[in-house]
């Protein structure tokens, strides 16, 4: 039972000698590393979990399997063919999940808000919910909850090995093959929301839809699609239109579809897909078209993107309640006249409708956590749309919260972003934010792997996550760069030279935990004695934080990517982690 921790714990010490063989420790803000061993790793409760979880990383595609995947991809229904083959042998059926009474959404950007939105409404109605949505923060229960919770580690760990036994008994007659990590939990939050006998399930989309394994849900109750935007390009394709039509991939005939206003070419694939499959589709309308009792509707999300997320989400409810309980009058009509795309209805939103929208909470997107002196701003942007949202949010709260500051604050960003996407372009975005200091690691929690196997990832190398964040940070001074030397072009003799926009101080750090331990300086009782790190800091880079020492708050602007804020949060609420 020992050797899937081994292995995890392991991971610490390989983290080490890897640093040591290529100096890292010299590159990353002067920091040297202590090696720790694991051989003493002490035995840690809940093993039974912790077990599943490792089984579970085992199906995680590595960097080179991943790469060949994307080289099939040319005959991509196969991955729904292969879908419904290992959900047949794991025990389940196409048809029994249209007992789940599904509402299937899909999107590049709020498509999670969406589905939070969705089910805290019909939640607050009284009905059991299933949810399944992706990544994860802090936990892989996160991805599968019950009535807004994350299902218990016993139930994870009960209904995992079920699955998995299934699958694995299974794999010999069909040439040894496992499903992939995603493929699993999707079948997984199936099993687990059948068994548990849910009223609904919100189920998220994980990448495009038309092959989504999630896609191979037949007969949903309501689609909805949120805002596109360009994003996974190597695998949806590298213009709205390509995307649009993979994301139309989830309408089913005759089911009700919903999409917020989308840009111009986008739309006209999506009438163009609703009406091929014979999809009635709706476009929602503003948020503001809805009459509430009390004025303007109120959102427990923050963020003016949040509005188009939660009129989806209305349309959404809606529509399903007037399924569940008036079958006779269902709305909207699913005729065949109405197959393209219509103007969706406002109306009035019931009491429950409106306090769903305002007790709906969806964390790392848009979260705000004070901790005394030290105030964190989290949000897991990591496309361009999505990070031009978080900079007009950021700036907007951020600016409150100095208002009401007892003295200097000094205003830091924690950035990372991985995978094909344009870290330079997002790094520009947030120029103008003013940061003091800009600190860059990689997603890894903590240098030592501390039995959080929940959060280990093998589909990059630990070298190419490091090479990124001093890619990052070369982005980052580049920006600055071009700006220093357009000042200094537009300076005219005998006048008063442009004041240039503040410069920041750069920082890389190998791990989260030590990035958040320098950045505060100790001002942060959750995150323990700084005094206990596991690098220790040179002289030099000490003296730098004189800032964040002389502040009298910090504010800390954690972005780029979910997997850095769901790391953060591990150490920010320490009880995510139980």
């Amino acid at each position: 039972m020992m050797v899937c921790m081994l292995r995890v714990l392991q991971s610490g010490s390989v983290f080490a000698a890897r640093l040591r063989k290529q100096d890292w420790a010299r590159k990353l803000a002067g920091l040297s590393f202590r090696y720790y061993s694991t051989k003493t790793a002490p035995q840690i409760p809940g093993m039974e979990y912790q077990d599943a979880i490792c089984t579970l990383n085992t199906l995680q595609t590595n960097a080179g399997a991943l790469e060949q995947v994307r080289r099939e991809r040319s005959h991509p229904q196969l991955q729904l063919q292969a879908m419904r083959g290992f959900l047949e042998r794991a025990g389940l059926t196409v048809e029994e999940l249209n007992h789940l009474n599904i509402i299937h959404v899909t999107g590049t950007k709020g498509k999670g808000s969406t589905c939070a939105f969705t089910e805290q409404i019909l939640r607050s109605y009284g009905f059991r919910t299933g949810f399944y949505s992706s990544p994860h923060l802090v936990q892989v229960r996160e991805r599968i909850r019950i009535n807004g919770q994350p299902i218990g580690k016993e139930l994870f760990t009960k209904y995992f090995w079920q699955v998995y036994g299934r699958l694995d008994e299974t794999k010999d007659a069909h040439g040894g093959t496992m499903p992939a990590y995603f493929r699993f939990l999707t079948i997984l939050a199936f099993h687990v929301f059948l068994q548990e006998k849910v009223d609904l399930a919100v189920i998220e989309v994980g990448i495009g839809g038309a092959y989504d394994c999630t896609n191979i849900i037949s007969q949903p109750w309501a689609c909805g699609i949120s805002s596109l935007g360009i994003d996974h390009t190597q695998i949806l394709g590298d213009t709205i239109e390509k995307i649009a039509w993979q994301k139309g991939g989830i309408f089913k005939p005759g089911v009700p579809a919903f999409t917020t206003k989308q840009p111009e070419h986008a739309m006209t694939v999506l009438k163009e897909r609703a009406k091929d499959i014979g999809c009635p589709l709706w476009v929602c309308p503003d948020l503001e078209d809805y009459q509430g009792d009390c004025g303007p509707l109120r959102l427990g999300l923050a963020g003016l993107h949040q509005h188009s997320n939660a009129s989806l989400a209305l349309q959404l409810t809606h529509v399903w309640l007037q399924k569940r309980c008036l079958p006779d009058k269902s709305f909207p009509s699913t005729t065949a006249e109405n197959t393209g795309s219509l103007q969706a209805k406002s109306f009035k939103p019931s009491p429950i409708m409106v306090k769903g929208l305002a007790d709906t909470e969806w964390p790392g997107r848009n979260q705000t956590l004070r901790h005394g002196a030290v105030t964190y701003f989290l949000d897991g942007a990591h496309t361009m749309r999505s990070m031009q949202a978080c900079v007009q949010w950021f700036r907007e709260t951020a600016a409150q919260h100095e208002r009401n500051a007892t003295g200097s604050v000094a205003r830091v960003l924690l950035f990372n972003a991985t995978g094909e996407r344009d870290s330079a372009a997002m790094l520009k975005l947030l120029v103008p934010c003013q940061f003091d200091f800009v600190v860059f690691c990689p997603n890894i929690t903590e240098a030592i792997a501390s039995c959080n196997a929940d959060q280990q990832n093998f589909n990059v190398s630990v070298e190419n996550m490091l090479t990124r964040c001093l890619d990052n940070e070369r982005s980052w001074y580049l920006h600055h760069s071009r700006r220093d030397n357009t000042v200094s072009q537009l300076l005219i003799q005998d006048t008063l030279p442009m004041v240039p926009e503040k410069t920041a101080d750069t920082l890389v750090f190998p791990c989260i935990l030590s990035a958040l331990q320098w950045i505060t300086q100790g001002r942060d009782p959750v995150l323990g004695d700084p005094a206990n790190r596991v690098f220790t800091v040179k002289p030099s880079i000490t003296a730098k934080a004189a800032p964040l020492c002389d502040a009298a708050e910090i504010h800390i602007l954690i972005t780029g990517s979910l997997h850095l804020v769901g790391g953060a949060l591990k150490h920010l609420d320490p009880a995510s982690s139980k």
